[in-house]
């Protein structure tokens, strides 16, 4: 896998002022709560049975405006990404 470098993100947007975040597909979430996630959205981001996902969102005036499913390895990353170099500063490394 390559190695990401800062502000690698897909949802952060390029020079250009482009952004790759599109909709793809409109879900409907049933009497309990569940969704389905097309085939064709599993199969590009490589969503498997058993794959765990965080559920991320964002407020805006105290409502959530913004909800995203983040692979939790790619969280995982991201975590460490942010706070490596602050946990080797108090380690001392």
């Amino acid at each position: 896998m390559a190695e990401k470098t800062k502000n690698d993100s897909c949802c952060v947007p390029s020079s250009s002022g482009s952004s790759c975040c599109r909709v793809v597909s409109v879900v409907s979430v049933d009497e309990r709560g569940q969704m389905v996630l097309p085939k064709e959205v599993r199969e590009k981001a490589g969503i498997k049975a058993g794959t765990k996902l965080a559920v991320v969102n964002m407020e805006k005036g105290g409502e959530v405006c913004c909800i995203s499913l983040i692979k939790v390895g790619d969280l995982t990353d991201m975590v460490k990404d942010m706070l490596g170099p602050v946990m080797k500063e108090i380690i001392g490394e």
